[in-house]
Order: C-alpha cells, then sequence, then structure tokens
C-alpha cells in the first residue's frame, strides 16, 4: 500500500478504536475502580478514598431501595419474556402469511419503535392521567372520589408502566422475527405441509428451531432492554424516582448525578448492572464463535 493507503486505512481502524477505548471501555473500567472508592465528586481527584467493598456491602444490606430495584427489573424482564416476545412473535407469524393489509399492519405496529422514548411515556402520560385521561375516563374512575392514581399508585405504577414497554418492545421483537422468518428455507415448510402438519405444529416444530440465532439475539436484546429500561420511569416519574417503581439504572443516575452525589456507591450499583449485562452477551458471543468455527 501507498502511504495514503496507509494512513487512510490507520484512520479508518484508529478513530473507531480510540472512540470505542473513550467512550464504553474507559468509562466501564472507571466505573469498576471508583466502585471501591468513596467519593462525592467535589474537589480534585486527590479527595477519593479508599472504601474497599463496603459500598457492594451497603447496597446489599443497607440501601431499601436496592432490592427492590433488582426485584423490579426481574419483573421488567420476565414480563418482556413472557408476554412482549410471545406477542411479538405472533405478530410476525400472523403478518408472514401475507394476510391482506399485512403493510399496513406491520407499519402500525412498528411505529411505536420509531417514536423516541420520551414521547411514548408523554401519551401514555395522557392515557393515564386521573382526571383526564382515557382509561379513567372510559371507566368512569375520574372523579375526585373514585380516582385511580395509574402511576402515583405504588402497587400500580410498575405495571402500567410495564405496558408502556411492552407496546413499543413487541413491535421490535416483530420486526426480528420477521426478518428471521424471511430466512428460512421454504421448502422446509413445503415438506412440513406435505407430511401432514398443520401451520402451528410447522411453526413449532421445524421453523423455530431453525431460527435459532434470531431466538439467541432476541433473548439478548430483551435481556439488556430490561436491564437498560430507564426513558419511561424517568419521564412518567418527573424527576425522583417514585416508590414502587425503582430500577437499577435509576438508581446508578439518581446517586451519581442526584442531590447527594454518590460516586463511588453508584458505580457499585452501575458494576452489578454490567456484571449482569455480560451473562448473555457472553452467551451470545459465545454461540457466535462456535458458529463461525463450525464453517
Amino acid at each position: 500500500m501507498s502511504p495514503r493507503d496507509r494512513l487512510i486505512v490507520g484512520l479508518m481502524l484508529g478513530v473507531p478504536v480510540l472512540a470505542d477505548l473513550a467512550f464504553i471501555w474507559f468509562p466501564a473500567l472507571s466505573s469498576v475502580a471508583l466502585s471501591f472508592t468513596r467519593w462525592n465528586g467535589i474537589g480534585g481527584f486527590d479527595q477519593i478514598k479508599p472504601y474497599g467493598v463496603e459500598n457492594y456491602r451497603i447496597a446489599a444490606t443497607v440501601d431499601p431501595q436496592f432490592w427492590p430495584a433488582v426485584e423490579h427489573n426481574a419483573v421488567w424482564l420476565l414480563v418482556f419474556v413472557c408476554f412482549a416476545t410471545p406477542l411479538g412473535m405472533l405478530f410476525a407469524v400472523v403478518i408472514d402469511r401475507n394476510i391482506q393489509g399485512s403493510r399496513i399492519y406491520q407499519s402500525v405496529l412498528f411505529l411505536p419503535v420509531m417514536l423516541s422514548l420520551a414521547l411514548i411515556g408523554i401519551i401514555w402520560e395522557l392515557i393515564y392521567s386521573p382526571n383526564y385521561g382515557l382509561i379513567n375516563t372510559i371507566t368512569g374512575h375520574n372523579q375526585d372520589s373514585n380516582l385511580v392514581n395509574w402511576l402515583g399508585d405504588p402497587h400500580l405504577n410498575l405495571w402500567a408502566v410495564l405496558v408502556e414497554a411492552c407496546w413499543r418492545q413487541a413491535g421490535y421483537v416483530m420486526i426480528l422475527y420477521l426478518a428471521g422468518l424471511k430466512a428460512v428455507d421454504p421448502s422446509l415448510r413445503e415438506a412440513a405441509l406435505m407430511d401432514g402438519s398443520n401451520a402451528w405444529q410447522t411453526f413449532f416444530r421445524v421453523v423455530f428451531p431453525v431460527m435459532k440465532p434470531i431466538n439467541i439475539v432476541i433473548l439478548v436484546v430483551t435481556l439488556i432492554e430490561s436491564l437498560r429500561a430507564y426513558d419511561l420511569v424517568y419521564i412518567n416519574s418527573h424527576g425522583p424516582v417514585l416508590p414502587g417503581l425503582e430500577l437499577l439504572s435509576i438508581l446508578v443516575t439518581q446517586n451519581i448525578l442526584g442531590e447527594q452525589t454518590r460516586i463511588g456507591y453508584g458505580s457499585s450499583l452501575g458494576v452489578v448492572l454490567l456484571v449482569i449485562s455480560l451473562v448473555p452477551i457472553s452467551v451470545f458471543l459465545y454461540q457466535t464463535f462456535r458458529r463461525e468455527a463450525r464453517r
């Protein structure tokens, strides 16, 4: 290669690598290091004091919001896996059969994915409004004597926000499964139908196992989406997290950027979130590299 070619290749490789190191690896490793310290963010780096594993002990035994946040993240994941993902798969299977108006249905179901999470939160705030919301108006619970506060009641608000999240997640999963269904060899379906299988048997016994790679991708995406859930809760809470809506991502932000800045403790919560996220990512990479090795 000429010197000019080497320069271009160096820039094409060097700039992304530097960006990756600056915006991903450096913050991640810094968070791991800060999680073993005590620092309120005031003053220079000389104010950072070693704290050992005390931050993790405080999270596990002292902080009253930590375990509810872990529980709510687990609930978020279960709802995504047991409801949003099967619903998105159902939409994909029905649309893939080329029913009349399938293009319109696909566009309508994918529309929430195209909207920003901020806009989704605002739309559902109007639906959940105690006095003027669509749900309370239809059910007749919009009077002061019988109001249902969907976002203020700690027994209801998590499920209300999960409806918002599933509204978007189902469309996202639908598009991923549609892409996977288009890649399935049509001869497999024809052979199954000739053997006497009905549509559902063909899908679950022939098509679904063939889509193992896309199933792994969707599982990883679902887990990551449930762990990094933040926007809808923050918008519906209007700032400070409401009781019933505690999530790990909310606690990380609240401790690092909140009124009582605790950089070390917030970093330890971020490390907990990172470790949990690494599990599905490692499984995905293992499956991908093993499949490439077999080829």
